[in-house]
């Protein structure tokens, strides 16, 4: 029985000719989602706001209109509703009481339940969640924190596991997946709570590990190819690597798949989250990581030993004796 081959044994992509053109949309998106992350800002979860987050589901869909305004005439600030999920299921964001600690924002969370109860019958409460305003400050800070030194502590991983223009890439290549999928957030307006910040972390290691495969065949490649140039060198690298790396986003494509299809609305923003890093990893290996060793003068003779005099020095194969 022949094995499934996804890609053929002489593929030959001339991937980096596009690496200019990569350098130009790259350059927008980033552009474009920092200014989205300025401008309309993250539309940020209870985790990281604070409130009360109240989830139900009706018999039938309610008229939206007429649901606000049965929970804004209670007097309690203006609540947030939002579809969850299903046509008939909807989540209530609303502010804390400015005092009267757990006990009025328990009160408050009753008052909504009793005045959704009477107007809907039938309505049930799949759950009540509250976060106070200093829980949510200490979560933002905490999230902020872990993405920062999630991406130092890799980049100083790959800076002594390579060398130094390996970890500049591929700092750059991270900084580049994460800025772009905040910036779809900013875009859509999609719930970003602390199960985004998960899948953040997540993106963060799955292109670290398309990347340190890629870098490290790239480095087989600069000892074995002492004369070819480096832009064929970094094509030949990439090619060697493709199959690989398509049948491992198959495979991560169709777990997600799964989940989006059948998984419960509350990860929906994990998912999603997960499925761009799949994309934007993979592109920000080929296109940004392989071709910073381009800008950075990387070559065959780059980490070649030096003597005193400058000349190359051929050091002994192992069992070798001059």
């Amino acid at each position: 029985m022949r094995l499934l081959k996804l890609v053929p044994d002489n593929t030959n992509i001339d991937f980096l000719r596009l690496r200019t053109i990569a350098v130009v949309v790259s350059s927008i998106l980033l552009a474009a989602s920092i200014a989205l992350i300025a401008i309309k800002g993250l539309n940020f979860g209870i985790d990281f706001e604070g409130g009360q987050m109240i989830h139900v589901r009706f018999e039938q869909a309610p008229d939206l209109d007429q649901l606000r305004e049965s929970v804004n005439g209670l007097g309690l600030g203006d609540a947030s509703i939002q579809e969850f999920g299903a046509a008939n299921e909807f989540s209530i964001r609303m502010p804390l009481p400015e005092a009267g600690g757990p006990q009025a924002a328990s009160d408050a969370a009753g008052a909504v339940r009793a005045a959704i109860a009477e107007r809907y019958p039938g309505a049930t409460f799949q759950a009540v969640e509250t976060v106070s305003g200093k829980v949510s400050g200490e979560l933002v800070e905490a999230g902020a924190l872990a993405l920062l030194f999630a991406m130092i502590g890799i980049t100083i991983y790959i800076w002594f596991r390579f060398e130094w223009q390996f970890g500049v890439g591929a700092l750059f290549s991270l900084f580049h997946d994460v800025t772009i999928t905040l910036g779809f957030f900013a875009l859509t307006q999609m719930e970003f709570d602390l199960n985004v910040v998960a899948a953040l972390l997540t993106l963060i290691g799955y292109s670290l590990n398309d990347t340190i495969v890629i870098y490290d065949r790239i480095r087989e490649n600069l000892r074995k190819y002492r004369k070819m140039e480096i832009v064929p060198l970094l094509n030949l690298t990439v090619n060697e690597t493709l199959s690989r790396t398509i049948a491992t986003n198959f495979a991560m494509l169709l777990a997600l798949g799964s989940l989006m299809l059948f998984g419960p609305p509350v990860i929906a923003s994990f998912t999603t989250a997960l499925v761009i890093s799949v994309f934007v990893g993979t592109y920000s290996t080929v296109y940004i990581a392989a071709p910073w060793l381009v800008w950075l003068k990387v070559g065959p003779d780059t980490f070649v030993p030096k003597d005193d005099s400058g000349a190359e020095r051929i050091e002994p194969r192992e069992g070798y004796t001059r």
